[in-house]
């Protein structure tokens, strides 16, 4: 965990410094490996955002997966079948994509295999999306887990859609607590089914033309992810943390750092604002305008009087994807 300090020019630099050393936003940079060998593409189609796009009708299909870290699988199965289907759905709610289905790959022993099944079955119900198929192999070697999933959208969600002048919007749930041991904020037991219609209402946001782009929260936590949203298009903004919505009794450090279970940054044109936000007031979610998108390239935070940048998107990416 990043300790936490108060803040002030320097203790703001070290904050900074602690979230450009993530373990999570450090793994994002092997994603280029996915470029270097398949070739540009579009990242809008892919490889780019969390969900590929592809056209169907009026509207499109996105698709996408995630693996699951084995450490993880091992030490909590159950925990990780509920992961696998939670980052899936998130990642789809942020393309502005309604979860349709499923698919898992399991490999383990049966004891593993059956308590992530248990894990994957219970946030199915909770989102309500179904699991329609998909692969297990029993093994005694190191267990592993991998999902997927498909969403219909209306109007697709994209971070190939963000503007200079556009204004970042946080939606996020601070009901909760954090775990003891990982940095993950769950909000299962205090949002419980609501779940379900809060992953959807970005598709309803994006659907109006409220939101343009999008990003859910997750292991990069809020800075990093807020990066890899501006880096295809090298945008910058000053995320003004004293508007920051924020559970209570949770460092600011650990909140930027941690994986949310819902937790979306937004772009959104200045006049769709305050819709934004009355969407998420409307679900007894929390919200707020963090800062404006500019063309500098520079992720910074601001607290009082004091600026600090994390990155410069002109000279350097999180990602490695060179598209």
């Amino acid at each position: 965990m990043i300790e936490p300090r108060e803040a002030s020019v320097s203790e703001l630099d070290v904050l900074a410094q602690g979230l450009r050393r993530l373990p999570g936003v450090l793994a994002k940079a092997d994603i280029g490996l996915v470029a270097e060998i398949l070739g540009p593409g579009d990242w809008y189609a892919g490889p780019g955002d969390d969900g590929a796009v592809l056209p169907a009708g009026e509207g499109s299909v996105v698709v996408g997966g995630e693996a699951i870290l084995p450490a993880f699988v091992a030490a909590d199965p159950y925990g990780a079948g509920v992961a696998a289907v939670l980052t899936n759905v998130n990642d789809l709610a942020a393309m502005g994509a309604r979860p349709v289905a499923l698919l898992d790959t399991v490999v383990g022993s049966e004891a593993v295999s059956r308590e992530i099944l248990r894990g994957m079955r219970w946030a199915s119900e909770l989102y309500d999306v179904p699991i329609v198929g998909g692969h297990l192999t029993r093994s005694d070697g190191q267990p592993a887990l991998s999902a997927f999933g498909i969403g219909r959208a209306e109007r697709v969600l994209s971070a190939r859609h963000a503007a200079a002048g556009q204004e970042l919007v946080l939606g996020c749930c601070v009901e909760g607590a954090m775990r003891s041991d990982f940095l993950f904020f769950p909000s299962f037991d205090q949002r419980g089914a609501r779940l379900a219609g809060d992953v959807r209402l970005l598709a309803d946001l994006a659907a109006a033309g409220i939101a343009t782009a999008a990003k859910d929260v997750s292991m990069a936590g809020l800075v990093g992810s807020l990066a890899m949203l501006l880096e295809p298009e090298r945008l910058g903004v000053t995320v003004d943390l004293d508007v920051l919505p924020a559970p209570v009794g949770v460092s600011l450090a650990d909140w930027l750092a941690c994986f949310p279970c819902y937790a979306f940054l937004l772009t959104c044109p200045p006049s769709q604002v305050s819709a934004c936000l009355a969407g998420f007031a409307g679900r007894g979610l929390s919200a707020a305008s963090l800062g404006v998108l500019d063309t500098t390239g520079r992720v910074r935070l601001r607290r009082r009087d004091e600026t600090v940048d994390v990155y410069d998107l002109r000279r350097e990416g999180v990602t490695n994807l060179r598209l």
